[in-house]
C-alpha cells in the first residue's frame, strides 16, 4: 500500500509543474510566465472595476466556488462563481443545460471582465457556450482543462492551462493547485514567507 500512496502523491505533486500553457494562437508559454500574466490580468481587471468570474461542472464547480471565495476574501478581487443551484436548475429546465452559464454571462459579463473556465475534459457544451459569450462580450478568458490534448476548450482562451492526465482526480487536484498558487502569489507568498 505504501508504494501506491507514494506513487499517487508523486504524480499529484508533479502534474501542476507539468501543466502546458498556451496562448490564443496556440503558442507555448512558460508556466511561470502564464501564471504571472494571469495574475496581472486579474489585478488589472479588478482595478478597472471589472469582475472575475468562475465556471465549472461537478468537482470543477467546487473549485470555482472555492476560488471565488479565495480571490474575494484573501485577494480583495471582485469575484463570483456562477453556480447558484436555483439559477442553474431554472436555466437548465427552461433553456437546456448547455445554456446555464452562457445565459448568466450574457446578462452580466462586460468587456474587461475575466472568465476562468474549468473543465477536466475540456468538452462540456455548457462551458464552451459560456466561453463564446465571454469572448463575444470582450472578456478575458483563462481555461483549465485536461484529458485529450486536443480538447476544444484548450484553444479558446487568452491563456489555456492543460494538465496532461486522463484521471479526473489528478486533473482536478492540479487545477486547484494552479489556481491556489495564483491567489497565494497574488497576496504575497514567496518562499520563506507566510502570505496571510
Amino acid at each position: 500500500m505504501q508504494d501506491i500512496i507514494n506513487d499517487y502523491f508523486r504524480i499529484a505533486g508533479q502534474l501542476p509543474l507539468d501543466t502546458e500553457v498556451t496562448d490564443a494562437a496556440g503558442e507555448a508559454v512558460a508556466l511561470g510566465d502564464g501564471i504571472g500574466r494571469t495574475i496581472e490580468a486579474v489585478t488589472a481587471a479588478n482595478e478597472a472595476g471589472n469582475t472575475l468570474r468562475f465556471i465549472g461542472n461537478g468537482g470543477s464547480a467546487g473549485i470555482a466556488s472555492h476560488m471565488a471565495v479565495d480571490f474575494s476574501k484573501r485577494g480583495g478581487i471582485r469575484a463570483a462563481a456562477l453556480n447558484d443551484p436555483a439559477m442553474l436548475t431554472c436555466l437548465a429546465n427552461d433553456l437546456g443545460y448547455d445554456q446555464v452559464f452562457a445565459h448568466q454571462l450574457a446578462l452580466h459579463i462586460r468587456a474587461g471582465d475575466v472568465l476562468v473556465a474549468i473543465s477536466s475534459s475540456g468538452q462540456s457544451d455548457n462551458i464552451l457556450a459560456a466561453c463564446r459569450v465571454a469572448l463575444d462580450h470582450g472578456a478575458g478568458l483563462y481555461t483549465f482543462s485536461g484529458f485529450d490534448a486536443g480538447n476544444p476548450l484548450r484553444g479558446l482562451g487568452t491563456l489555456n492551462y492543460y494538465v496532461p492526465s486522463a484521471e479526473y482526480g489528478f486533473v482536478e487536484l492540479a487545477h486547484m493547485a494552479l489556481l491556489s498558487a495564483m491567489i497565494d502569489i497574488l497576496v504575497g507568498w514567496r518562499p520563506g514567507t507566510k502570505a496571510d
